[in-house]
């Protein structure tokens, strides 16, 4: 289906679907003033506010009446900074602009930073008890890089306890809703970030990924989210040295979700980039893998409707599999993973902050104590050879796609699934193995929505291309924007 056939003349704000509005750039300062400023994407607000057709302090007031309005049904947004505050500092981003100062093209837009990254003078608490009356003393690097960009910081989004779970909830905070049912799980750990972007209280959102933590809610929220190659912000790290875990960003569009993560990298793609040639291209289909993964029904119906919409472009599709043992992927996974832990046994050790660990970390630490380096070393190895495994797919396809997550969003009092269509989920981020495929390989990886199931709950699939590619998975997911209007869909209350 073609989404951008025809353009609306007005919005109805808050119906269930939207379609695209014009580009502020367009418009003319009674029309701006006319439309609701949070419906507008990060790119166009941006537009707004460099050609004086909105003011920062107009942008700032609409999204905290929206704040105060759906944060308490969603609790996406914890530790808002004063109203009083946030108009001062958006007044004087107005004045700025009047005397031809512009910061850059977040300049006077609110921002929310997921709550594991520091942001001077704020509130950092990981979602633990243990930090719960933290404040950052610096920004860390990539909210750096955001400032200087010219946000707004208006608080933090919510996460699970050190960034732990598919799921959003701590003992600081409590629960994260999902964007089209607040009774569900948002996913996570960037899910306060994905809910309040989808809900329409912030124009993009920043959040950081190991286990599919923008990816996870992503598909959970309608949204899209990226896992850059694991050198593209930091810079750090090659095709044989590449960390477990990025920062990255999420978007209600592509095109904003590049603009977020080239102010938050050290590397950069061009912000212009055109959608790729869908008939150009060979696409594995990885599914369940051969039934490998516990999927609940009608995921895979899902996924398998959008790639029909993709082969109705000239797109090659066929299903592959990989020439790997799945379960070796999983131990090497996990083997570094808990090895990771080795570096927060201070808080283990120390009686006084172990009672305030969640079950999950404790677990997780003591499977690190279990490890041996010839353990460690064996997991390195395996995740050599499924480096060697991704290039021998990349070689005969551009891309590789499956399912995001093997579950829909479930209750969000339930911690984790404990088992997925009969089969029995064994560790706390069983339910989420599906992700590690790209995780291991510390490849790009980028969620795009599949649609809806018939309880209205979102879904979305993977997207992964080969190590540094990071460009032209981007171009994937515009491309694919052209062709699907899943994104135009919003929540009940978004």
């Amino acid at each position: 289906m073609q989404r951008r056939n025809f353009i609306k003349s007005t919005i109805a704000v808050g119906a269930v679907l939207t379609t695209p509005i014009l580009p502020y750039s367009c418009r003319s300062s009674s029309e701006v003033m006319a439309t609701n400023l949070t419906d507008l994407s990060a790119v166009d607000l941006s537009n707004a506010i460099k050609n004086k057709n909105a003011s920062c302090v107009e942008i700032m007031k609409a999204y905290l009446d929206r704040i105060h309005k759906y944060n308490p049904v969603y609790n996406a947004i914890v530790s808002m900074v004063d109203d009083d505050q946030l108009i001062q500092q958006a007044k004087a981003a107005d004045a700025a602009l009047a005397k031809g100062e512009y910061w850059g093209w977040m300049h006077g837009m609110p921002h929310a930073v997921k709550d594991l990254a520091a942001v001077k003078g704020m509130r950092y608490t990981s979602g633990s008890p243990i930090f719960a009356e933290r404040i950052a003393e610096e920004d860390s690097d990539t909210v750096a890089r955001i400032r200087s960009q010219g946000a707004i910081f208006i608080g933090k989004t919510n996460t699970p306890e050190f960034g732990l779970g598919c799921q959003t909830y701590n003992p600081v905070f409590g629960s994260t809703g999902n964007a089209y049912n607040p009774d569900l799980t948002c996913g996570g750990s960037s899910g306060g970030a994905a809910c309040g972007l989808a809900t329409r209280m912030l124009p993009v959102a920043d959040g950081g990924d190991m286990m599919g933590s923008l990816r996870n809610p992503g598909a959970f929220n309608n949204v899209i989210g990226f896992r850059p190659s694991t050198n593209f912000v930091s810079g750090e790290g090659n095709t044989n040295d590449r960390a477990l875990a990025t920062s990255g960003p999420m978007g209600r569009n592509t095109r904003d979700l590049i603009q977020l993560l080239n102010s938050m990298s050290v590397n950069k793609v061009d912000n212009n980039l055109s959608p790729i040639i869908m008939s150009e291209l060979k696409i594995g289909w990885l599914g369940d893998i051969d039934g490998y993964f516990a999927m609940e029904s009608g995921i895979l119906d899902l996924c398998e409707k959008a790639i029909k919409e993709l082969t109705e472009t000239g797109a090659k599709v066929e299903s592959t599999l990989p020439d790997f043992n799945m379960n070796d992927v999983w131990v090497s996974w996990t083997t570094l993973r808990h090895h990771r832990r080795l570096t927060m046994m201070e808080y283990y050790d120390d009686p006084m902050t172990k009672e305030l660990l969640k079950p999950e970390l404790i677990w997780e630490m003591e499977q690190a104590l279990s490890l041996s380096e010839n353990d460690v070393q064996k997991a390195q190895a395996i995740r050599s050879e499924w480096y060697a495994e991704l290039d021998r797919l990349f070689s005969e396809y551009d891309f590789l796609i499956l399912p995001t997550a093997q579950v829909f969003p479930f209750d969000k009092t339930i911690p984790w699934p404990k088992e997925i269509n009969g089969k029995e989920m064994d560790t706390y981020h069983r339910w989420m193995e599906i992700v590690i495929l790209g995780s291991l390989g510390g490849i790009p990886v980028i969620n795009v929505p599949v649609g809806f199931d018939d309880k209205g709950r979102p879904m979305g699939m993977q997207v992964m291309g080969r190590f540094g590619d990071d460009e032209k998975v981007l171009k994937f997911a515009l491309a694919y924007e052209e062709i699907t209007d899943f994104l135009d869909k919003r929540p009940k209350y978004g």
